[in-house]
């Protein structure tokens, strides 16, 4: 018999995209650190920080993310914006921002943290 509980998320929301998931986690992480002073979030996730930094890992471990998927996803993360397909400079990077956010995307809907 498990004894081990499976953790509930009462009153809590869940993410509409991939990339409203990538961008609470980098925000929440810079909170965290500290680097962002005096926030209140009245909402809570469905998930924690820990567990998509644990997603990620895993599927970076998996080969399913690259290093420049994840070159990209920081960079544009810390922008706090997704790069731009039609801005030259950032074409490419766009193309791996949408790669790396379908691959994320799938991850979590099949974990229920996206709609």
């Amino acid at each position: 018999m498990n004894n081990v509980k499976q953790q509930t998320y009462n009153n809590t929301e869940k993410f509409h995209t991939a990339e409203q998931m990538w961008f609470w986690f980098i925000y929440s992480k810079s909170v965290q650190s500290g680097f962002i002073q005096n926030h209140r979030c009245s909402a809570t996730k469905i998930c924690e920080l820990l567990d998509v930094e644990t997603m990620i890992t895993k599927l970076y471990l998996s080969g399913a993310l690259t290093e420049e998927h994840l070159a990209v996803m920081k960079k544009y993360g810390d922008k706090r914006r997704a790069p731009h397909q039609y801005i030259w400079a950032e074409n490419h990077d766009a193309y791996v921002w949408k790669c790396a956010m379908e691959i994320i995307e799938n991850a979590s809907r099949k974990k229920g943290w996206i709609d």
